[in-house]
């Protein structure tokens, strides 16, 4: 094996196959290809209409992604983008519903592959989970296995694949049921049926999204002897580092979702345990470990050499956890808050899920319900508790993995990466311990701000104004609520010592604390 070619010279001339490029990574690695391996042929994507919108408008809305905007500045832009051709198809079916000249001109030309497309929420149902993560996999499969030049086949899974393994190594694992046996399940079965059997095929995953990224392994690996493969475990992928824009994000997956919240005052608990390592990975780092392990695939000299796992996680000796992660965020967020608010932020990560459940129920479950009934009396819509419903599904599924220790190897991919040239080191950088830093949180909330929100930067001053009024209000709340709890207090006590003393400690007289009781009960 040859590693003094460097990687943008083995990109060079090469034709790539990229699915899944409208999502998050995929946007990402689309434009690095373009940017830092220049001599690159084509890169083929491929779009299916969508939400009303055909593949030429949705291309059009991927290629003004504010992602391409280096690309865009470059003075041979055209040249570059014109690289780029996108393909009318869909994964969910057999050749990926391309045309015959499509699939033909894929067979003749393509070299390298990065399978990414996947449907990427925990919550959803197991039937439509296998049918996209792993049957789209599987067509996937089928179509590459024509590919005349392919060197190389990665496949995206994730690190949180095996939740029963304690320590996750680079290596693959054998799936808890047979992945073609559950596709044909999911095809026949009755979706009721199929809801109540859920659970038990789940076992010790967390969620379908996990399950399916099982299954679709062992799929991938039954392939090893007709294709040359190569398989990326990224952890949880957060905003951008440096590139393409440092801070960029366009979705509310995962912490995101839970950083701006927490910012407008809509999450003010949640159960973690602020000792256990953050396991995240930012997605330009990502997209570097892809790069780099289709490069390290491609130059092996046997084609079909057992399949390479990376597990592409924090690096341990640098890593930060929960609870310095949230102090970090915290420094930063006050100085740059959100124009729209609920109420103020505030509130902290709870270690035990009991304290989880008071605080929720105090904090988000009775707060929404009094906003939606306020809503409702002004005849405006009530939209809070279902808002809350939708935040505890999604905080219950992030808890999962902030409250468990999780050990991954991941040498493989730092050995790699001490083998490049001090250039490509450079170019497709790793983690090395600078990132977790108050730079890097200060970038996610502003690009969180940015491009999640849509505030722009000059509405900072206003919004730490509303921030400021928000401050004063959730000072007054607090006054009131602590005068009630006293002013309480001491209604019970009252009441407690006036029937003592009127009934000479035989019994209490139940019709002086009735109005007591109903006081507590309605007590916020």
């Amino acid at each position: 094996m040859n590693l003094t070619i460097d990687v943008p010279k083995w990109y060079a001339g090469q034709k790539i196959f990229i699915t899944g490029a409208t999502g998050f990574m995929g946007k990402v690695l689309v434009e690095k290809l373009l940017r830092c391996c220049p001599d690159i042929s084509t890169i083929y994507i491929i779009i299916r209409p969508k939400k009303g919108r055909n593949t030429a408008q949705r291309l059009e809305d991927f290629l003004n992604s504010p992602v391409f905007d280096k690309l865009r500045d470059h003075p041979k832009s055209e040249k570059v983008l014109s690289k780029l051709k996108c393909l009318n198809g869909d994964v969910s079916y057999p050749n990926l519903n391309l045309s015959d000249s499509d699939v033909l001109e894929l067979e003749e030309n393509v070299t390298t592959v990065f399978h990414m497309a996947a449907n990427v929420r925990f919550d959803q149902p197991l039937k439509s989970a296998v049918l996209l993560n792993t049957g789209g996999t599987l067509n996937v499969l089928e179509l590459v296995c024509r590919f005349k030049n392919l060197k190389v086949f990665v496949h995206t899974s994730t690190s949180y694949c095996h939740c029963d393994q304690t320590k996750l190594e680079e290596r693959l694992y054998q799936a808890p049921h047979n992945p073609r046996h559950i596709l044909d399940l999911v095809k026949w079965m009755d979706g009721d049926l199929l809801k109540m059997l859920t659970p038990k095929l789940l076992s010790n995953s967390p969620n379908t999204y996990a399950y399916t990224k099982c299954l679709t392994e062992q799929l991938v690996s039954e392939y090893s002897e007709k294709l040359p493969i190569a398989i990326c475990r990224p952890s949880i992928v957060i905003a951008a580092w440096k590139e393409p824009l440092p801070g960029w994000v366009d979705n509310l997956n995962g912490p995101t979702g839970i950083l701006i919240g927490a910012g407008k005052g809509v999450i003010r608990t949640m159960h973690c345990n602020a000792e256990f390592i953050a396991d995240v990975v930012p997605v330009d780092v990502s997209v570097n470990s892809l790069i780099l392990i289709a490069w390290k695939r491609g130059l092996h000299l046997e084609k079909f050499a057992p399949v390479d796992v990376y597990n592409v996680t924090v690096n341990h000796r640098f890593a930060k956890s929960w609870g310095e992660a949230l102090a970090m965020g915290r420094r930063h967020f006050y100085d740059y808050p959100f124009s729209v608010c609920l109420w103020y932020p505030g509130g902290d990560i709870k270690n035990t899920y009991l304290a989880h459940c008071i605080a929720a129920f105090f904090l988000h479950i009775i707060p929404a319900y009094l906003v939606d009934f306020v809503m409702y009396l002004t005849n405006n819509k009530p939209f809070l508790v279902q808002t809350q419903k939708r935040i505890q599904n999604g905080l219950s599924v992030l808890q999962y993995y902030t409250t468990r220790p999780w050990y991954f190897c991941n040498e493989k991919l730092h050995r790699v990466a001490e083998n490049l040239s001090t250039e490509d080191q450079e170019t497709f950088y790793l983690d090395k311990g600078q990132i977790m830093n108050d730079q890097f949180m200060k970038n996610y909330i502003l690009g969180a701000r940015k491009y999640c929100v849509h505030e722009e930067p000059e509405t900072i001053p206003y919004a730490r104004k509303v921030l400021k009024r928000l401050y004063y209000l959730d000072v007054v709340k607090n006054f009131i609520l602590g005068f009630l709890l006293l002013w309480g207090f001491y209604l019970l006590v009252t009441s407690l010592t006036d029937s003592t003393d009127s009934s000479s400690g035989k019994f209490v007289n139940t019709s002086q604390t009735a109005p007591l009781a109903t006081y507590l009960i309605s007590d916020p």
